[in-house]
């Protein structure tokens, strides 16, 4: 098949299949990038990579923010993340069959292994983010998300590594990122994952693109996977009825690990889950995001998730396992309520003997 009419179909194919957006990078526009911009790490005789993204439902996702509705986005999300790896599976045979070697990469929890590098390091194989930015389908925003013309940085990010020597799509001008350094983004992070003022700077081929600094990613894990999300002010959290506390040093984050895990495992976890590797049970509750969803290219609508996010409370946990948010003071006394045997679940016991 001609190069062209190859790059057509591997442009359109993502579209037909369920994705909004695509573009395709190459070793050459990926450059002198970071090893997880290294397509040959994944496919040894690898050229080229299709990267795409699906849009995620944005009425869902606001109701999310106001934790009024955890169910419809959660499933939404675990939908999305499905099909990008579905996508990618089917492309992958595709070109396979037809004379290039092909490689789908996940759209997460795909991470390397072995060479001292363990799955719970969480390196990526691939960074669909550099792939995503350097092929076209959006720019980085402050937080290192991929912020998109239409979307936000609402999206699930797939990709293809093939051996197919495709033609690369160019990245979006640089004037056209419409990220302001509002930080919004950090602000609604109850981790502490994003650097308030650091940034780091990658090149891909012959561009830079630059970013906030992040911390440690068992960061991300702690909140976003439901083992602690209740901000440091009190006022609010996540969709994590816990209050197991994130410490301010990376280092000390395997202890509050180690030590918040028993409770987590104890609670009970909606029914739709994601399932990760390395962590004890395999479930993963999806709780937060919140620093991804929040970004819009208007600021109003920026504006109005940041409040959704601060003014929506504090999740607490019933008996029968369903969660809900109430106010800061009522979260406290839902929790003085609790029998020390199941008050545990929710907060370290050397704050139950207070």
């Amino acid at each position: 098949m001609p190069t062209t009419d190859l790059n057509k179909l591997m442009l359109e194919m993502p579209k037909r299949l369920g994705a909004d957006l695509s573009g395709i990078a190459t070793c050459k526009t990926l450059a002198g990038g970071p090893p997880s911009a290294d397509l040959t790490q994944v496919l040894p005789t690898a050229q080229s990579a299709i990267c795409f993204a699906i849009a995620l439902d944005e009425a869902a996702l606001e109701r999310y923010l106001a934790k009024k509705d955890h169910e419809t986005f959660n499933k939404n999300k675990i939908r999305a993340t499905t099909l990008a790896n579905g996508i990618a599976l089917e492309m992958a045979n595709f070109l396979t069959q037809i004379g290039y070697a092909s490689v789908p990469v996940c759209a997460n929890f795909q991470y390397r292994n072995g060479n001292g590098v363990t799955y719970a390091d969480r390196i990526p194989l691939i960074s669909h983010r550099y792939l995503a930015v350097r092929s076209g389908i959006g720019h980085f925003g402050y937080s290192g998300h991929v912020i998109t013309r239409d979307y936000g940085s609402a999206i699930v990010l797939g990709s293809v590594v093939t051996e197919a020597e495709l033609a690369p799509t160019d990245p979006l001008p640089a004037g056209e990122n419409y990220c302001n350094d509002c930080r919004l983004c950090r602000a609604v992070c109850p981790s502490g994952f994003i650097s308030p003022d650091a940034r780091v700077t990658v090149r891909l081929g012959d561009r830079e693109f630059s970013y906030a600094k992040r911390g440690a990613y068992s960061r991300c894990g702690y909140v976003c996977g439901g083992i602690g999300g209740l901000d440091r002010s009190g006022n609010w959290s996540n969709w994590s009825p816990s209050r197991y506390p994130v410490p301010e040093k990376d280092e000390e984050l395997p202890q509050a690990m180690a030590r918040a895990m028993p409770a987590y495992l104890g609670r009970t976890l909606p029914d739709q889950i994601f399932y990760i590797s390395f962590r004890p049970g395999y479930a993963l509750d999806y709780s937060c995001s919140f620093c991804q969803l929040v970004c819009h290219r208007d600021p109003a609508i920026r504006g109005k998730r940041y409040r959704m996010v601060m003014e929506g409370g504090v999740v607490v946990q019933d008996a029968d396992g369903s969660c809900h948010a109430v106010s800061p003071k009522e979260a406290r006394q839902n929790l003085d309520a609790m029998e020390p045997e199941r008050r545990w679940l929710y907060e370290p016991a050397e704050e139950t003997q207070q």
